[in-house]
């Protein structure tokens, strides 16, 4: 009989995080929030006059960040101390409190971007160049501007803003149609007891060791689809119309190029990724090869190829075991960074158990001023030491990037906000790997590896160029259909799985099945971040200490430049093939040692 989940308050202290450390007393939590409407009605009163003189554009930029600084520290922890329980309702106030503290914020500030556009560039730069103070915001200043080409009359913006209410419309209907009115037919599991296939026990199903089981839940997901597939093709068809029509009223040359642009990211990366993944997948072929020689299969279907290959590695790890495990794996990254890793795992950066209301999975989550978080749900297994390194490589990315830069510059971009956890994972594993002297234990590392390769470069860049392709009809003018959608994805599939896989016909809908395609063109950043990680990884386990400080100062640089500037501070170029050509070299390099265990 499974335990009963332990209180909040039943919970070791030495296992929770220390809140205190942002707010060492909640009256100041209170006092925080009436002093960011006082300084919100204060920053209201440079409406019309924010850059009309140093003076006004000083006091008048430092107050907004003041109040956006204070709003995130008070959104921090409502909600940080409401995820420890989510039954607790002292603290789903507390977050009530804090998201209408933001929605306010965002309205009252409303006018401080406008007018900022409006100034002149010139007499900005001038205004930074005479006080040196003003040096914080030039990066935010250079994208703003950058972007000033794309920004529209007031009129037209405004106009734009309140199609907001309904340009998401698309997503918001496949939302609840996926997640509330879609149902899966029930299916026959291992001992033949019928049950409701769900989008939560799906993947249990598709790992099943019974391949009947794993058939029917494959079958069974994209039949239910595939009844619906007209409007599914609809709703996703208006939405990539919906993103050609803001492309073009935004002068973007492409639905791509809009969404890129947000981070200032050429459109070379996307095309570099997925040329040199089209070379590599002879190595994808080689290794779906090798899964259906293992699993002793005559044909290999696509619901064949997320079982295991391999037995699961059980063995029990403490939580003690596994923050020794870690920092052990990570030695590579020196004295410096080890200390930082230790002190967050010893003291109260990390929220540990499970208990009774806590939210579920694992994050990591810092505000400025103060040491980063880390939320697991720590359960004895080796996908759960894996999280630690995952989690901690964000937190200390987060750590190094609030200590070296000013709140302006510090939060880093979601182009890069993966690089740092997932190279940490792939420090982690390879020190495993090399450590390993059980055949089973090795072999299931590597498949787990070979595993992230499969899922995060080669099956996110397959979304990535569909998405690409039907964007670019979708603003070409091209017709699009239903039946076009599912000849382009199976298409795509059998160029990715390649010969020695039977492509199934039900996976022409899995298209319709993607939540992320309704976030248009950001998958890619999965695929381009595991390389990026990858390549980095692979420089540090070569060089050293080098490539270690090298990679600090990517770690330091927070949003002081474009993400792609700040990854060649750490010597990797996703300008160039280069970064996902090693990822691809290292891919090949595991499939070899782990192609010689059987």
């Amino acid at each position: 009989m499974k335990n009963q989940l332990k209180k909040r308050h039943e919970i070791d202290k030495e296992l929770q995080w220390r809140m205190s450390d942002v707010y060492s007393d909640e009256t100041l939590w209170e006092e925080d929030i009436r002093k960011t409407y006082t300084m919100l009605e204060e920053l209201k009163g440079y409406r019309g006059r924010l850059c009309s003189s140093i003076e006004h554009f000083k006091s008048g930029i430092d107050l907004m960040n003041q109040v956006q600084f204070l709003t995130e520290k008070v959104y921090f922890y409502a909600n940080q101390k409401y995820y420890e329980d989510l039954g607790n309702t002292k603290y789903q106030k507390f977050s009530d409190r804090a998201a209408k503290l933001l929605t306010d914020v965002n309205s009252g500030s409303a006018f401080v971007t406008p007018e900022l556009l409006e100034a002149s560039e010139e007499v900005i730069d001038g205004y930074i160049e005479k006080d040196s103070e003003l040096t914080q915001y030039t990066q935010y200043f250079r994208d703003l501007f950058r972007q000033k080409k794309h920004v529209l009359s007031r009129e037209i913006e405004e106009i734009l803003a309140d199609t907001h209410q309904f340009s998401e419309g698309a997503r918001d209907i496949f939302s609840v149609f996926n997640n509330v009115d879609l149902k899966f037919p029930k299916i026959s599991d291992e001992s033949g007891k019928e049950v409701a296939l769900t989008h939560g026990n799906l993947i249990l199903f598709l790992e099943s060791s019974e391949r009947s089981v794993r058939e029917q839940a494959f079958r069974a997901l994209y039949g239910s689809y595939a009844q619906y597939k007209n409007t599914l093709a609809a709703i996703y068809i208006n939405n990539l119309k919906k993103d050609s029509f803001y492309a073009k009223t935004r002068k973007y040359a492409s639905s791509r190029e809009m969404y890129l642009d947000d981070s200032n990211i050429p459109g070379e990366v996307y095309d570099n990724l997925v040329d040199t993944i089209h070379k590599s997948l002879p190595l994808l072929h080689r290794y779906l090869r090798l899964r259906k020689k293992i699993m002793g299969l005559e044909e290999l279907h696509l619901y064949d190829v997320y079982t295991p290959m391999v037995q699961s590695y059980n063995k029990e790890i403490t939580y003690q075991k596994a923050k020794q495990m870690v920092t052990d794996g990570l030695s590579k990254m020196g004295e410096e960074y080890i200390g930082i890793l230790k002190e967050g795992m010893e003291n109260g950066w990390i929220d540990v158990c499970e208990n009774e209301g806590k939210r579920s999975g694992a994050y990591s989550w810092s505000v400025y001023g103060t040491h980063p978080y880390v939320l697991l749900n720590y359960q004895p297994n080796l996908n759960n030491v894996f999280t630690i390194a995952h989690e901690m490589g964000h937190a200390i990315h987060s750590y190094y990037s609030n200590a070296n830069q000013t709140y302006t510059n510090s939060g880093y971009k979601i182009f890069v906000a993966e690089v740092a956890s997932t190279c940490n994972e792939s420090l982690f594993i390879n020190h495993l790997i090399e450590n390993s002297s059980d055949k089973e234990e090795k072999a299931f590392m590597l498949n787990y590896f070979l595993e992230q390769f499969r899922t995060t470069v080669f099956r996110q860049t397959m979304f990535a160029e569909f998405e690409n392709i039907v964007h670019k009809m979708a603003d070409e003018g091209d017709a699009l259909s239903c039946e076009t959608l599912c000849e382009i994805y199976y298409g795509l599939n059998e160029k990715y799985f390649g010969e020695d896989v039977v492509i199934d016909k039900e996976i022409e809908m899995e298209w319709a099945r993607i939540p992320h395609f309704y976030s248009s063109f950001y998958v890619y950043q999965y695929a381009t971040g595991f390389s990026a990680a990858v390549a980095l990884s692979k420089k540090i386990i070569d060089e050293g200490g080098k490539a270690v400080e090298n990679y600090k100062k990517f770690l330091k640089a927070g949003c002081s430049d474009y993400p792609i500037e700040i990854l060649k501070l750490a010597g990797v170029d996703m300008g160039s093939a280069e970064p996902v050509v090693m990822a691809m070299e290292m891919f090949g390099e595991l499939l070899e040692e782990f192609e010689t265990l059987f």
